[in-house]
């Protein structure tokens, strides 16, 4: 049985790959901000034969990662996924910033899974994957301007992600980062392309091959290389 941990698991892609996960037998570690508004959630750890569990974990907060990821009992873990993240300031403004909503991207979405990677490093042996959200918006061919704070944090992560890979490369524990494609969540929108069901079923099938030598690469949901 494959041990799974996958933050901002309540909604969207983060939710599917929990619902696909179970479906698929394996043992899930769900982690998310509130658990008491997390009602999907419930319902299927309700029919899980005891798979699922929920656990409390703000990515923003050291104490809340350590508490959450003590919570479940040092189980190793063949995969953590680190999927929770926010839009930031949409529009954003050339003439002015409201920096303290840039400190929470940077701390929710650069910080954040650096966070929860280093609180599960103990449960993560030789041939575990940790796999990280980014977005095409990180890369420096995507056309168009905007987002500032949100392209700002995550070209961060891919960079951040790239060290942390060729540092735990002689443990074996394997590094990915994943566009997971233009969603139909609440972050993405319903005129996006993809369902979170195709989303989810491509970044499994990439979770499931990752090899150590792909370490640190930046790939599409659907397998493809994306420049950056």
């Amino acid at each position: 049985m494959t041990t799974v941990a996958i933050t901002g698991a309540g909604r969207g892609i983060g939710l599917e790959l929990v619902r696909q996960h179970v479906d698929a037998g394996d043992r899930v570690i769900a982690l998310v901000r509130n658990p008491e508004k997390a009602r999907e959630l419930a319902d299927l750890a309700a029919t899980a034969d005891g798979r699922l569990t929920i656990h409390r974990l703000d990515v923003a907060d050291d104490a809340s990662v350590k508490a959450g990821a003590a919570e479940t009992a040092g189980e190793a873990v063949d995969v953590l996924y680190n999927v929770a993240g926010v839009s930031g300031p949409v529009p954003a403004e050339l003439e002015s910033a409201d920096w303290a909503e840039w400190d929470d991207v940077f701390r929710i979405m650069v910080q954040g899974p650096l966070r929860v990677l280093q609180a599960f490093l103990p449960r993560l042996g030789a041939g575990s994957k940790v796999i990280n959200f980014s977005s095409q918006l990180a890369a420096s061919t995507w056309p168009y301007g905007g987002y500032y704070s949100y392209v700002a944090a995550k070209a961060g992560l891919n960079r951040l992600m790239r060290s942390v890979a060729i540092d735990l490369k002689d443990r074996g524990v394997i590094v990915g980062l994943v566009h997971p494609g233009w969603v139909q969540t609440d972050m993405g929108g319903e005129a996006a392309d993809l369902t979170p069901v195709e989303s989810a079923e491509g970044i499994r099938k990439l979770a499931r091959e990752w090899t150590l030598e792909r370490s640190g690469d930046f790939l599409k949901w659907n397998g493809e290389t994306h420049p950056w």
